[in-house]
């Protein structure tokens, strides 16, 4: 029999989706499961984009579109860069994909050549070193710990830059929930500049999901000059309560936009019409929805950091942004559940998925084993029960 391709070898199925499937057949079977694994925001659009999708449906061409996106969504995404502080782009600085997933691939596939070497913090989104396995790219990981609330230092990076193709940015942070602030971003843009041979992408998809007023910034409004450099990342799968929609965006340098589009040619051909046409209405409509979800997600934040921060020796930064905690748990390792010895992130989570049916991600899918993330977007009357089942589990262990 012929054999598949030896990229398959480095290729893993999503932790986060295995996860989230056993708790899926563990609830069929009866058990009482309450799930903190998977990222989706866990609420749906306003009725203007429903509206949308079916207008574009009673009228639906019936034909191909743009490879880059229809006219229309280029200018939605302007605006909604320049709402959110990134003015100067235009339609050739932008371009579509099918999700923000699609986006990054595209983007390592158009940027990046076996062997170059791509630079990331951890804890990192898992999809990030899936990207640079499959693609045979060295991935530099700057490990950024509880300690130091998980960000980078100016100091990390500068070092880490020499040889690198590319450096990856999480902004909000998935799997932390942290935003770094104003003069953190002028910090690390000031390193970046010094380092002209390497490409910036900034995923931003959590951009308008942040707290307690630290606002999103990025390195281009500190230093203009990173404009020929930064690559902007973004989709409405998280703002807009639409991750089955699959959307995701560029705004680029336009030699990367347009090489991006020959990507989009050979790969997806477009962005489906009626999709093209709900992310519009959602991008330039009422934007009450986002704006509540965001201090909606906001109060979960603090329901959710104080019962953590409440357990004896558990240490976790307080989140700002997008709808993750990430506790580090390490002070229970050794230690055992009924009889049962922990002795990593793994087990942790399976004995407490096991005991006490909360559902969680080990840390060492995002590159800390001495942690778990928590997503808090479940339904509400979960939330508080579900974190008082994780109090009761760390106080039974001896």
């Amino acid at each position: 029999m012929p054999k598949l391709a030896t990229r398959m070898s480095r290729a893993k199925p999503s932790a986060i989706m295995q996860i989230a499937e056993k708790a899926k057949q563990l609830k069929a079977s009866g058990r009482d499961i309450i799930s903190f694994s998977i990222g989706v925001p866990n609420f749906l659009p306003g009725p203007h984009v429903y509206e949308a999708a079916r207008k574009a449906l009673d009228h639906d061409s019936g034909q191909y579109g743009s490879n880059r996106g229809p006219d229309a969504l280029l200018d939605a995404f302007l605006k909604h860069l320049e709402q959110g502080g990134l003015e100067g782009y235009t339609r050739r600085s932008i371009a579509t994909g099918i999700g923000a997933k699609h986006v990054l691939y595209n983007l390592g596939e158009l940027l990046l050549d076996p062997g170059d070497v791509i630079v990331f913090p951890v804890p990192y989104w898992t999809t990030y070193l899936d990207l640079a396995e499959i693609l045979d790219l060295k991935a530099k990981l700057l490990p950024c710990s509880s300690d130091q609330h998980y960000k980078l230092t100016p100091a990390q990076l500068d070092a880490a830059l020499p040889g690198a193709k590319v450096f990856l940015f999480n902004n909000p942070s998935n799997p932390t929930g942290m935003v770094y602030s104003k003069d953190e971003i002028a910090a690390l843009a000031d390193v970046l500049v010094r380092h002209p041979d390497v490409w910036i992408i900034c995923d931003d998809i959590y951009n308008r999901m942040v707290f307690d007023g630290i606002g999103y910034h990025n390195f281009v409004q500190f230093r203009p000059e990173l404009r020929e450099r930064v690559i902007h990342v973004d989709s409405i799968s998280k703002t807009y309560g639409m991750p089955g929609w699959r959307v995701g965006f560029i705004a680029a340098p336009e030699s990367v936009a347009s090489a991006f589009v020959t990507m989009n040619s050979n790969h997806i051909t477009n962005v489906p019409e009626i999709v093209n046409a709900a992310a519009v209405a959602a991008l330039s409509g009422p934007q009450d929805v986002t704006t509540s979800k965001c201090k909606e997600f906001a109060q979960r934040r603090d329901l959710v950091y104080n019962a953590l921060v409440a357990i004896p020796g558990v240490v976790c930064p307080r989140p700002q942004g997008a709808f993750y905690a990430f506790p580090n748990i390490s002070v229970a390792f050794g230690k055992s559940h009924n009889g049962i010895k922990i002795s990593n992130d793994v087990e942790f989570c399976a004995a407490l998925l096991e005991a006490k049916g909360v559902a969680c991600v080990p840390g060492s899918a995002f590159g800390d084993p001495n942690a778990l993330r928590i997503s808090y977007t479940c339904p509400a009357d979960q939330l508080a029960p579900g974190m008082k089942r994780v109090q009761e589990f760390f106080a039974e262990l001896t």
